[in-house]
């Protein structure tokens, strides 16, 4: 069948993609690849994929072109969920013979909710998703492929047998040749990578159990399943010849550094490419592997510190201490590595206090840019169970955004109330910011690169034009 991949368009400026692991609308506008619908799209011949939001690609255009398509395969997740399904009706309506399915960590955990919740959609391909993908685009009976929950000819829907996870992960054509296919690369940004950017996975699963993660608890799982270093390095071969214009490559693993060895031994492999790569690292890296991918081209790492309290990353099962993030970010300043900190509010034991412990532990360590975003329970997630049992999670803020897209605080706790939690980012990001220091910095960045200059008042723009959307939605709260 001929099959369309569809990140369909929803909120304006919303990164929703199936790349994403906070599907909201960003502080700076931002898009990251739509690596979940490429990797199946790569193993479907004259298939095509439409990322729309970071290409400005309406319904109305979408409907046209998918009169020409058997089959469509939409990436949901649980904030545009609805969106989602009106896209779905609006193409049926134009092509009645269309089949539409849907993939996503919200399908992957809870396929019989979706389909309830949508008679519109034909089937949803469960957990690890790429060959249930391709054996539908084949034509394989719908009865016998693994990891398919579908509606049978009387309307019913059933559920087939899970699909075993993937281990040989080198059967995996590469998603930089559909990006190469259907994608504009400088449609794609993100405020502390250079510009234009590819970001890939060299694997799949994190060691790690953190309660609020996304794909590790969904899609992913817990063990680390990595492609050879010769097939990783191949790709970056294959970038380099038909993306000359890529300034830097990212690798989005969700821990990238959870395989020592392996990262040295690509990083050393990378170094004789000449490339500049940045990672997702835990901030647990040692000083001698940190040198290692130093001197063989590594820029920045992303690291999740979350917090800076010690009970709450002990209540997430972070599987880190305080001390040791500190020891790790100073080693980074140390070799000239940058680092994009993010952080959580509103985690489980979270207090007025902590909040003010974090702040004052990320201006201490100060990275070199930060992201705050909310506590997110998604389902699927040991956060959105302990959300449920204990009250936590209100009904009205189960879609964890709002009407434009923008994170709301869905967790609440009787010591600290929603609106505490939201307006919270807001002084976070403020008090690390609006430093002299920090603005020294940021000023003589600007004043180096002309780059960097118009980069960096782009963004301030959009901040500032963020932050008054999110007093928007603290006042309506």
């Amino acid at each position: 069948m001929r099959t369309l991949f569809l990140q369909a368009p929803t909120f304006d400026g919303f990164d929703g993609g199936a790349g994403s692991r906070y599907q909201a609308k960003r502080e700076i506008k931002s898009f990251w690849y739509p690596t979940w619908l490429a990797q199946p799209a790569a193993l479907v011949p004259n298939s095509k994929l439409i990322d729309a939001p970071p290409h400005n690609i309406k319904l109305p255009e979408i409907v046209a072109q998918a009169n020409d398509f058997d089959l469509v395969v939409l990436h949901t997740s649980v904030p545009s969920f609805k969106s989602d399904v009106k896209t779905i009706e609006a193409l049926k309506a134009a092509n009645p013979k269309l089949i539409a399915g849907l993939i996503g960590a919200k399908v992957a955990v809870d396929a019989a909710g979706a389909m309830a919740q949508a008679p519109v959609v034909d089937f949803c391909a469960r957990n690890e998703f790429d060959f249930t993908v391709k054996e539908v685009a084949e034509g394989v009976p719908l009865s016998q492929i693994k990891g398919l929950s579908y509606r049978d000819a009387n309307g019913v829907v059933v559920h087939n047998e899970d699909r075993e996870i993937m281990t040989d992960m080198d059967q995996l054509p590469f998603v930089t040749s559909v990006y190469k296919r259907d994608l504009e690369m400088e449609k794609y940004f993100i405020g502390y990578l250079k510009h234009p950017y590819i970001s890939f996975y060299s694997g799949r699963g994190c060691k790690s159990r953190c309660t609020f993660c996304l794909w590790p608890q969904t899609v992913g799982g817990h063990t680390y399943r990595t492609r050879s270093v010769a097939h990783v390095i191949e790709e970056i071969k294959y970038c380099l010849k038909e993306f000359p214009q890529t300034k830097e490559f990212f690798f989005d693993d969700d821990t990238f550094t959870d395989n020592l060895p392996r990262a040295e031994e690509i990083a050393r492999e990378l170094g004789k490419l000449g490339v500049t790569w940045s990672c997702n690292a835990k901030a647990n890296v040692p000083r001698e592997t940190l040198k290692v991918l130093k001197e063989n081209g590594l820029r920045l790492l992303l690291v999740g510190y979350e917090s800076g309290n010690q009970t709450i990353l002990h209540n997430i099962k972070k599987g880190m201490r305080v001390e040791v993030a500190e020891k790790f970010t100073k080693d980074c300043h140390d070799l000239g590595i940058a680092i994009h900190g993010t952080f959580i509010l509103g985690l489980p034991g979270e207090t007025k206090e902590t909040i003010q412990e974090t702040i004052a532990f990320a201006k201490r360590i100060n990275p070199h840019t930060i992201q705050v975003s909310l506590a997110a329970p998604y389902p699927g997630t040991f956060l959105y169970k302990q959300a449920v049992e204990n009250g936590w999670l209100d009904i009205e803020n189960a879609e964890l955004v709002d009407e434009n897209g923008v994170q709301v605080a869905p967790l609440h706790y009787p010591h600290l109330s929603h609106t505490e939690i939201f307006t919270s980012v807001e002084e976070f990001y403020k008090k690390f910011y609006f430093r002299a220091p920090k603005i020294a910095s940021i000023v003589s960045e600007m004043v180096r690169s002309p780059d960097m200059m118009k980069r960096r008042l782009r963004e301030g723009v959009e901040f500032y034009r963020f932050l008054k959307e999110r007093q928007g939605t603290a006042k309506a709260a």
